[in-house]
């Protein structure tokens, strides 16, 4: 081997080193997928009168994103909305209370006086029962009206899609003017800021990992570089079910995407080394020496 080609080699070997420091045996392979995943779709049927948004758009939460058609639903809301505002029945019941008590007074006056009957006074004061009635009745078809009022707002706005989340339209599944089934696949819209990855772990690396370890590694696969990106990660979440065939656990990581990198990724995930004396459950060597001896009393 030549000179020159001696401190070539020496640099390309000092690139690998930091990898190969990982271990073959701690890199574990994953499939990075987007943190937030939601496929919408309308809850009643209908055609298709706007679509807001474009496959690769940013959106954010509460963006409306697709209108089905609603002038129909429009005119029976303002139909309603006037009906729920409107109390002349009740304004005309408490009126004719009002009149049926000013009656009572006067027949229960002339019974008095000798001038009615007292079923005259009976028949007055159940015109009164009968009013009070006849206003609590108009009171609750009133409420009534206000609440159909409010169920036909809420079915007007299940005609409108809005976005649950912040994140990019990933795929649009319809075209104004087309009809729209129920629970028909309309739009999708994903968050890959942070991306998440589901990593089998074997279960004798798992038992010492826990949910908010952040210095796990992510090393990407890109092709063609000759140091791979590594990111810090955090676990999210440890399955509490192990997988007996493959005796693994799914340990859930979540990883910082700024620069927005596609999910699907092939990636290699390494996790920290884990004290097996500090596991809970097993005493140190310091914890044992430091246990009192029993004394013998035999002696």
């Amino acid at each position: 081997m030549t000179l020159r080609r001696k401190p070539l080699l020496a640099l390309v070997l000092g690139l690998l080193v930091p990898f190969s420091s990982l271990g073959a045996q701690n890199r574990i392979e994953a499939i990075t997928r987007p943190s937030k995943d939601v496929v919408l779709s309308f809850v009643r049927p209908g055609r298709v009168a706007k679509v807001l948004v474009k496959e690769g758009d940013k959106v954010k939460a509460g963006q409306e994103l697709v209108r089905l058609d609603d002038e129909a639903e429009l005119a029976q809301l303002e139909q309603l909305k006037a009906q729920a505002e409107d109390e002349t029945r009740v304004k005309a019941a408490e009126a004719q209370l009002a009149q049926r008590k000013v009656d009572l007074k006067q027949k229960n006056w002339a019974f008095d006086h000798g001038a009615a009957t007292k079923m005259e006074v009976e028949h007055a004061q159940l015109e009164v029962m009968i009013s009070e009635l006849s206003l609590k009745l108009a009171e609750f078809q009133h409420k009534q009206d206000q609440r159909k009022y409010e169920e036909a707002k809420i079915q007007h706005i299940r005609m409108r899609i809005s976005s649950p989340i912040d994140g990019a339209v990933e795929r649009v599944l319809v075209e104004p003017g087309e009809s729209a089934d129920a629970q028909k696949e309309i739009i999708r819209v994903v968050k890959i800021d942070p991306l998440w990855a589901d990593v089998p772990v074997p279960l004798s690396q798992a038992r010492g990992l826990r949910k908010g370890t952040s210095n796990v590694v992510v090393e990407f696969m890109d092709e063609g570089s000759v140091r791979p990106p590594r990111v810090a990660a955090r676990i999210i979440h440890v399955a509490a079910v192990a997988d007996a065939a493959s005796a693994t656990l799914t340990v859930r990581i979540e990883v910082p995407n700024p620069t927005a990198r596609p999910a699907g990724e092939k990636v290699y995930v390494s996790f920290p080394a884990v004290d097996k004396a500090a596991r809970p459950g097993k005493a140190t060597p310091k914890k044992l020496a430091a246990r009192p001896r029993k004394q013998d009393r035999s002696r």
